[in-house]
């Protein structure tokens, strides 16, 4: 990873802010992008402080002029790209039923969204934000790579396996992502580029905070029933992604390897659950 030039979006969230500073730990200068600068600004003080090398950038990646502009700075500050990691994305209300199961009754609730209710925004929104921002940023930042080689890594979810009630934009989305993987890993073979993706299980995060815990920080019925399918009866920490992600960064240790996406789950897709 020895001055390695590792692009991030999404980086100013739990996860990916995690994937950063174990990049910049082994010498890699680290371009933190996220929709919020602060954010950002938060991690790269982070890496610079305890002795690492990083950059912030604040871009939409649903907008690809602030991507592009963003890769010429990070060009001339930090170098061409070597490592694109593509870790925004996320889920919308607007997306999300409030049931598990239908009811018909919930059709004329009007505190309930119903299958029928899903606004056609939000899953749209949904969408743009996984499959699009992934889609975007590879076409920007994946041109340094064109002649020289380099490596995608993708965030895909346990949701593409098994999609998960309530949520179906977001599975379905994080499902195109891991398509998506497999598409790329096969066009750019032939230019040495290596694309694959993660599947995080259940992780506690800033977005999902609040559906998994109470405001006196006790277990949600969600909760009990995550950790019930969960043959590890637990949530990951952010740092158990870390030896995937290195693994498939290292052309060394894994140079054979692209067009795979690896589930870091603690065996909920593998669970029946019987």
């Amino acid at each position: 990873m020895k001055d390695k030039v590792v692009v991030i979006t999404g980086a100013g969230g739990v996860l990916c802010s995690t994937i950063a500073k174990a990049y910049a730990k082994k010498g890699a200068k680290v371009a933190v992008l996220d929709l919020k600068l602060e954010s950002a600004q938060k991690v790269v003080d982070e890496i610079v402080n305890d002795g690492g090398i990083a950059k912030a950038y604040a871009v939409n990646c649903l907008e690809k002029k602030t991507m592009e502009e963003a890769k010429e700075k990070i060009n001339k500050e930090l170098g061409k790209c070597d490592i694109l990691v593509n870790g925004a994305g996320g889920n919308h209300p607007k997306g999300t039923t409030t049931s598990e199961y239908f009811n018909a009754a919930d059709v004329d609730d009007e505190a309930k969204i119903s299958f029928f209710d899903l606004d056609e925004n939000g899953v749209d929104f949904v969408f743009k934000l996984n499959f699009l921002a992934t889609f975007l940023t590879t076409q920007v930042f994946a041109k340094d790579m064109v002649g020289r080689g380099g490596i995608i890594l993708n965030i895909s979810s346990m949701n593409a396996f098994r999609p998960l009630t309530k949520i179906p934009a977001y599975s379905g989305a994080k499902a195109s992502v891991s398509n998506f993987t497999q598409w790329l890993a096969v066009h750019f073979a032939q230019e040495g580029i290596r694309v694959n993706a993660i599947a995080p299980g259940f992780f506690v995060t800033n977005q999902n905070r609040a559906l998994l815990f109470d405001a006196e920080g006790n277990p949600t019925a969600r909760t009990n029933k995550i950790l019930a399918g969960t043959p590890m009866r637990r949530f990951g920490e952010p740092e158990e992604l870390l030896g995937t992600v290195m693994w498939l960064s290292d052309n060394d240790a894994s140079g054979f390897v692209t067009g795979i996406v690896v589930p870091i789950d603690g065996g909920f897709s593998a669970y029946s659950g019987v």
